[in-house]
Order: C-alpha cells, then sequence, then structure tokens
C-alpha cells in the first residue's frame, strides 16, 4: 500500500521515515543509491521529476517533497495527529517547516554533501561529472553541486550554510524557553522535519554548535530517544557507518569551525 524510495543519509527521507513509524504504518522501501546519482536515472524521474529523495507511493500515486509527504501522511492518515491543536501552533509548525524548506535543507546540503557525496564523483573524470550534474533537473540545485564537486567545504556556500545553522540554533533555544517542543508543549511535525538536520550534528560530532544551546541539545536528546526517531533514523547507521562519518566530520570541524567563529 505504501512505497518509500528512500536513503539512509537524506534527512528529507529521514523526516518522513520518523512520521511513518510515528503513525505505525508498514511500507516497502526502495533504496536509491545517491552517491551514484541514481536518483538522476530516467526511471526514478518519472516518479520524481525533481530527481530527489524521498518519494512516496501510496495506491499506486506517487507523493513527492518531504514536507509535503509528511502532511499528507497525517492527512491521509489521521489516527495520532501529528500536527498541534491550536491554529496559531499550527501556523508555527508551518513556518518551521519552510524554514526547513527555504533555509536548512540546502544549508544542510552544502555542509554534508561535500563529505558524503563529493568522494564518488571525485573519482570521475571532468567530464564524467559534468555530464551527469548537468542532469541535475533544478538551475539552484545544479549550479551549487557543481560548486561543491569543484570546491568541497571550501565553497563560498558552506559560509551561508554555517550562518543559517547557528541562526536555526538560536531561534530554537528561544522556542524551546516557551513550550517543550518546538511550537507547544506536545511533539508535533515541527521537531519531526527538523530533528533530522540535528543527525547531521550527531553523526559528524559537530556538537560544539551546541555548546551554547542547552535547551535544544536536550530537545535533540529527547527527539532521539523517541522509538519513531530509532526506527526512522538511528537504526539505519551502524557503528562502521558512523565511524566514518565521524572520522570526516572531524576533519572537516576546523573549517566549520572557523566560520563559526566569524560570526
Amino acid at each position: 500500500m505504501l512505497e518509500l524510495y528512500t536513503h539512509p543519509l537524506s534527512p528529507c527521507a529521514q523526516k518522513v521515515r520518523i512520521v511513518l513509524a510515528e503513525k505505525g504504518l508498514s511500507y516497502t522501501s526502495h533504496h536509491v543509491d545517491l552517491p551514484n546519482k541514481e536518483n538522476l536515472k530516467p526511471e526514478y524521474l518519472k516518479l520524481n521529476p525533481l530527481g530527489v529523495v524521498p518519494t512516496l507511493v501510496h495506491e499506486s500515486v506517487p507523493i513527492i517533497e518531504s514536507s509535503i509527504i509528511c502532511e499528507y501522511l497525517d492527512d491521509a492518515f489521521p489516527e495520532h495527529s501529528l500536527k498541534p491543536a491550536s491554529a496559531v501552533a499550527c501556523a508555527q509548525m508551518r513556518l518551521w517547516m519552510k524554514q526547513v524548506d527555504g533555509k536548512l535543507h540546502p544549508s544542510c546540503g552544502a555542509l554534508q554533501w561535500p563529505l558524503v557525496m563529493r568522494p564518488k564523483l571525485m573519482q570521475m573524470t571532468l567530464e564524467e561529472r559534468q555530464k551527469l550534474l548537468d542532469k541535475v533537473p533544478e538551475k539552484p540545485r545544479r549550479e551549487r553541486q557543481k560548486r561543491l564537486a569543484e570546491m568541497g567545504l571550501d565553497a563560498p556556500d558552506v559560509v551561508g550554510a554555517v550562518q543559517v545553522y547557528m541562526d536555526t540554533i538560536s531561534k530554537m533555544e528561544e522556542a524551546l524557553s516557551k513550550h517543550q517542543w518546538l511550537v507547544s508543549d506536545e511533539f508535533s511535525l515541527a521537531d519531526i522535519v527538523v530533528a533530522p538536520y540535528f543527525q547531521t550534528v550527531h553523526q559528524f560530532g559537530w556538537y560544539d554548535m551546541l555548546k551554547d544551546a542547552p535547551r535544544v541539545m536536550d530537545w535533540f536528546n529527547r527527539c532521539r530517544q523517541r522509538e519513531s526517531y530509532v526506527t526512522g533514523v538511528s537504526s539505519d547507521f551502524t557503528p562502521e557507518l558512523l565511524a566514518d562519518l565521524h572520522a570526516k566530520g572531524l576533519a572537516a570541524w576546523p573549517k566549520i569551525a572557523a566560520h563559526i567563529d566569524k560570526l
């Protein structure tokens, strides 16, 4: 009934998997090999013309865009609603979702993509690499990936990405001073869509980002302790994978820290 095209390291896919777990929904999982750009193959682009993960297929109908998928699942399976009770809190929830889609997601990509996607591309010739990246459907994403492929963490996108992360952390610290979760005292889609972007902090060992944000640190620990997070995210990270990502993060941290110091 439900199929999900996914990748373990995709924050967008992670948030959908958390929703599925929160609602106790079973689904068939299809792994999309992002480092080898399986997401740009014609057969996948027929499902998702943007060439990104995740894609949800429900009763043979593909649903794309992760935040839309999350709300779709909450509407299609209304038992155990993940929306806040009040209209005001729902509006705040959607503001967090917009912040994620418009700012936090591309910023996470600028920090994570050079470490986990770029190495495979750098094994190709320049011509092969350019030909493959030219297939990325959206121009902003295509040009950003070309810059990140060429320059890695020295790309200009990285400075802005660090700024977005630190600004987001500051806003979260303020929000969490008012209630237990991001928009109320109830766990909601707001928390679900933001949490995977701190999996990036966790897997790379960049917890110094949170040294002045104890409420955010506590919030993320509580997110990680939920069964839905364990099922939807943590279970995909073997000790070997975490060790590899942590080593990559440790090597990259001086460049990230230098940007933070300049803020």
